[in-house]
């Protein structure tokens, strides 16, 4: 049975559900996020039964410390290959370890911040437990993948993460679904904690494919003492994502690097708004985000940096940069800056280009095709954002399906240089 303070915990999100409107998100007087296409009544959390093997984008299972997969709504894989860490459903934890979970369930993440944190909330089934105790350092990566099957489905997917003082843990989270066709819902939320002294190598990687899928998500971390975490965020594909990314340097000494890419193409609409939180100093930071566009896609990143009062002997910076590869893409990125103390280092800047026609032309004169000068330049673009993942299996997911949407889109990419 569920304990109590969970039960308690969904009826009262279920209450700020039912009275939130569905919001439409609006930047800077400009950019607006709007889900007037989704259907929700006809979207519901399918289940599913459990299966015997891993998805095929797991890769070999000895490579893995743990393996949570949830199709749907409901967990359909879960495997632990160290006995040292507990990876389990949500679900399940929260009965078998009720006071750890209460203890920092929603801390960071409450469900009154809209009506899609509160159908999490409200809504999710499965989910993801992770935890690391003290001193243990775990060498192979804890893989969560969120899959969705089928359109009509609505995934409210939940994953909590614990690593306690001084351990160590690498963590990568799938989202992933085929190509279909049909309207699909991913709310997701995603909670990690790091005590003092940790040190976490995150990874996100989304790809819906050519499906209607909707992806509305906060993701946040919170760094305690001395510890670090890094952090990389790949979206490589959804018909509308709108996330809310946001590191937590909670206490001296945090330190924290986010590294992210995306690369959007056809009507994809991608919203991010990223914050680098410094409550406490000295704490230190770096973020980094690259993106491409094709198509007729729009993509907007948002990066804030925000220094509250007493947090002095920061030191971080911000750099966001888009590279336009079609006339019809649109792309903003945006940073911004709230100092609310003195003696802090923080800077940011942010770009929005295009593909030098002077490099791709130098480069054919070195013996390459056209289409040869512009994959190279292109994925020497995001390589230094994918060397960071620091996961050789996720970087060769990655670089492929970067490859992938240079070579659908060459044509159109060609002319538009050309053009210039």
């Amino acid at each position: 049975m569920p304990p109590s303070w969970l039960d308690e915990s969904r009826a009262a999100a279920l209450e700020i559900y039912e009275r939130e409107e569905v919001p439409t998100w609006r930047r800077s007087g400009f950019w607006t996020t709007s889900l007037r296409g989704l259907d929700l009544d006809a979207l519901e959390p399918r289940r599913y039964e459990a299966v015997a093997e891993p998805p095929e984008i797991v890769g070999p299972q000895e490579d893995l410390a743990a393996l949570i997969v949830q199709r749907g709504g409901s967990t359909v894989y879960a495997w632990v290959g160290d006995e040292r860490i507990t990876v389990m459903p949500l679900e399940q934890a929260a009965e078998e370890h009720s006071e750890l979970v209460q203890r920092w369930f929603a801390k960071r993440l409450p469900a009154g911040e809209g009506k899609f944190e509160a159908a999490n909330a409200a809504f999710w089934t499965g989910g993801a437990f992770i935890h690391v105790p003290r001193g243990v350092v775990v060498d192979k990566p804890i893989q969560v993948i969120y899959e969705i099957e089928d359109p009509g489905t609505a995934q409210y997917a939940r994953t909590l993460g614990i690593v306690e003082e001084n351990a160590e843990a690498r963590i990568r989270e799938y989202c992933v679904a085929p190509d279909f066709e049909g309207q699909a819902l991913h709310a997701g939320a995603f909670e990690l904690y790091l005590e003092q002294g940790a040190n976490v190598k995150l990874a996100h990687f989304q790809d819906w494919g050519s499906g209607e899928v909707h992806d509305i998500s906060v993701k946040r971390v919170e760094i305690a003492r001395d510890a670090l975490c890094t952090w990389v965020p790949i979206h490589l594909g959804g018909k509308l994502t709108k996330q809310t990314l946001d590191i937590i340097t909670a206490e001296q000494g945090a330190d924290m690097r986010h590294y992210g890419l995306y690369f959007t193409e056809n009507d994809e609409h991608l919203d991010l708004f990223t914050t680098d939180l410094k409550e406490a100093g000295p704490t230190s930071g770096d973020t980094i985000w690259k993106g491409a566009l094709t198509g007729a896609s729009r993509a907007s990143y948002e990066g804030l940096i925000q220094i509250n009062k007493g947090a002095q002997d920061t030191h971080t910076y911000l750099q966001t940069h888009s590279m336009l590869l079609s006339p019809k893409a649109k792309g903003d990125s945006i940073p911004s800056l709230i100092v609310e103390t003195d003696n802090v280092s923080a800077s940011h800047g942010g770009t929005v280009g295009e593909l030098d026609e002077e490099l791709v032309f130098y480069m054919q004169t070195r013996g390459l095709t056209r289409a040869e000068a512009m994959r190279i330049l292109v994925e020497g673009y995001f390589e230094p954002v994918v060397q960071k993942i620091e996961d050789d299996q996720l970087e060769e997911i990655v670089r492929g399906r970067i490859a992938e949407k240079l070579t659908a889109a060459s044509d159109e990419v060609a002319q538009y240089i050309e053009a210039r």
